[in-house]
């Protein structure tokens, strides 16, 4: 792959099935250099194999849903440069019709049992705030006064003045008479009364915080969603499930009814009525101990939520990744993290945990309806596709990907294990580019820490092998997918045997693959990766050079400036401040020779700019070999859904850099 390829990768959303024909729907979005942004459509995938169809023909159509009736298809539509709104059309296709207008777009909705309504979510700006006054522009506004922790985040800028509320509306008939606007004299002599273009949308939440997840009871009676609304709740990580009546009333707590504190969220009511389930992380009593603390199922009996009972084990068991929560049969389908792949279980109250699906690939949504399961997923080949689930394999429906593999050279992903120096095995994966070697070898480290590298299609590496680079990636101590110690050995003590995992994984490649060029190495990587990156190259220096890309990378300057910084840094370094520099790459930077260069976005709030620019202006004053490359308008997600040109701009400036340090037989200095 290459960077002007990026254009052929086709993110595949969650499927819809349709509950009375053999047939979901998906839709399929990628980056496109002319818009330089992402567009999609929806299509329909029969399940007896038969061609997928393309069902709309929208800038950036997403979310698809069938009502329960099989009767109206919705989904988000956003025009270019607009924000996503609910359309409706005949499930089988046809005109679809705008039935939102939200201000700052719909970020999601579900069906009632019913199919006459929908419920959504969408961020409502105060009175003064983001065009809602003609002639008032960004920079012209009042000033924010700041009460709390909770007041940004990253790829949404400020929070307490635009709250995510969840909103109601009664769905009209696809066919029914469209209206008009009116003009010239009708809309004088109409005034006020002029007829809306719209169905009302009837706003049920109006708290200071953000609702989220929204479902409907199994009788319709009620809305559940999650939210933090408790006493104390800015200064923790609580998160917990209400219900309310449809006209947003008599609002209930259904969570947290014990002394175990829990971030909730996902809440689903089961088919019969009987259960509520949900996704939680436990969390220490000071409710901010987060670290690689997984993400279980809860389940309680609807008529006693305080009954709650945990139904995955969260020591061997991650539903983190796809938070997504499908009734199925008695029970439910969750999605667990582990050792790079994504399982797809099926959970009961009461008859235990079973893999439907599990092996090399992702599965990264799924429906069911009747005996049908229909899941998206990625694996080495295939950046996101359809598949059936029979006999616990995958049963391919699509080839969304096929131009990417018709048009790119996809590399292989050798699984391997290697010990550490204490004894501890190491997991992950090693690409060789074709031809002779031996080639130079990219260490890349991953983000989070607690997040894994996996089996699904990974444009990074694909990018390197072809420029000629082998590239070596592992889970380290301190990754997801390998159970909560595995996860939990790092805190308040970053840069240890995390730091002995990836340099043992590399020397085990280089001592395997005779391919591998042990005297040429570079080293990698983003977000917690930027910052072992660069802890890497101040206590190691055998790599001609690195790339520290949106580093966590001073502990201290973190609390205060990042999004999560009032809880993360200290949660993972500890508060006592000689340990928080021994672990800080920042107070090392006397120690760095190796040559770095320092990847930043303007907007990334998660490891805010001035990470970066304090960390280069260290190595700049201490006469390391560096550079800064920053983005404008981009944030913390730059290399996963930043726009196209820069996403591509990004891959360039990163193999012009190793073209000049580690130069490999296909990527040469200019």
């Amino acid at each position: 792959m290459k960077p002007n390829t990026l254009n052929l990768l086709s993110d595949v959303s969650t499927p819809s099935l349709h509950p009375q024909s053999r047939r979901c729907v998906v839709s399929v979005t990628r980056p496109d250099y002319d818009a330089d942004t992402y567009v999609g459509q929806l299509w329909e995938v029969p399940l007896d194999g038969a061609e997928p169809r393309r069902l709309t023909r929208g800038f950036r159509d997403v979310s698809p849903r069938y009502s329960p009736d099989g009767a109206v298809l919705a989904f988000l539509r956003a025009s270019q440069g607009g924000k996503p709104q609910i359309f409706i059309t005949e499930s089988g296709g046809g005109e679809p019709r705008q039935v939102t207008d939200q201000k700052l777009g719909v970020s999601g909705f579900e069906w009632s049992p019913d199919s006459r309504r929908i419920v959504f979510t969408a961020r409502v700006p105060d009175e003064g705030r983001y065009g809602t006054v003609d002639g008032v522009a960004g920079g012209q506004e009042d000033p924010r006064l700041i009460t709390g922790f909770k007041y940004q985040m990253n790829g949404v800028g400020y929070t307490a003045d635009k709250r995510t509320q969840l909103f109601l509306i009664d769905v009209p008939a696809v066919d029914e008479e469209p209206a008009v606007e009116p003009v010239g004299r009708a809309k004088k002599a109409a005034g006020d009364d002029a007829p809306s273009l719209y169905p009302e949308a009837r706003q049920l939440t109006h708290a200071d915080a953000d609702s989220s997840s929204p479902s409907f009871s199994s009788d319709g009676s009620l809305i559940l969603f999650a939210a933090s609304l408790e006493p104390g709740s800015d200064s923790n990580l609580r998160t917990d499930i209400y219900s309310i009546a449809l006209d947003g009333s008599d609002r209930q707590r259904l969570s947290n009814l014990s002394d175990e504190l829990i971030g909730c969220g996902r809440p689903v009511s089961s088919a019969d009525g009987r259960w509520l389930y949900y996704l939680g992380s436990p969390l220490s009593a000071s409710g901010l101990d987060f670290v690689a603390r997984n993400t279980a199922l809860y389940a309680a009996p609807i008529d006693n939520p305080a009954d709650v009972r945990l139904l995955t084990d969260p020591e061997t068991q991650d539903l983190g990744e796809v938070g997504d929560i499908v009734p199925y049969r008695d029970g439910v389908l969750v999605f667990n993290r582990a050792r790079g792949t994504g399982q797809l279980l099926a959970v009961t109250p009461v008859g235990g945990v079973r893999t439907l699906v599990d092996g090399e690939f992702i599965v990264t949504g799924a429906a069911a309806a009747d005996d049908d399961i229909v899941v998206a997923f990625t694996d080495p080949r295939t950046a996101g596709d359809v598949a059936r689930v029979d006999g616990g394999v995958l049963n391919r429906l699509t080839d969304f990907s096929e131009r990417l593999r018709a048009e790119t050279a996809v590399a292989e992903m050798h699984e391997a294990t290697f010990n550490a120096p204490d004894g501890y095995p190491v997991h992950g994966w090693v690409l060789v580019p074709e031809g002779e070697g031996p080639h130079p070898v990219l260490l890349n480290i991953h983000g989070g820490p607690f997040a894994q590298y996996g089996w699904g299609y990974f444009d990074e590496a694909q990018v390197y092998v072809e420029a000629g680079y082998a590239v070596v990636m592992c889970n380290p101590r301190g990754a997801a997918g390998y159970g909560q110690d595995h996860g939990r050995v790092i805190k308040e003590a970053m840069g240890t045997v995390d730091m002995q995992d990836v340099l043992a994984f590399l020397e085990g490649a280089v001592a395997q693959y005779g391919q591998l060029d042990g005297d040429r190495l570079g080293v990698m990587g983003g977000s917690y990766g930027g910052y072992l990156t660069a802890w890497l190259v101040a206590n190691d220096h055998r790599f001609q050079g690195a790339i520290v890309e949106r580093g966590f990378l001073d502990p201290e300057s973190f609390i205060g400036s990042s999004d999560i910084g009032w809880f993360f840094s200290e949660a993972y370094t500890g508060a006592d401040p000689d340990k928080v520099r021994a672990q800080s790459p920042y107070a090392h930077t006397d120690k760095v020779k190796t040559p770095t260069f320092v990847v930043h976005s303007e907007e990334d709030l998660r490891c805010p700019l001035e990470q970066a620019q304090r960390y280069y202006t260290a190595l700049k004053r201490n006469g390391v070999d560096t550079e800064m490359l920053i983005f404008p308008g981009e944030t913390h997600e730059l290399s996963r859904s930043g726009t196209p040109w820069h996403r591509r701009q990004r891959f360039e400036h990163i193999l012009r850099w190793w073209a000049e340090k580690l130069p490999s037989k296909k990527n040469q200095p200019a």
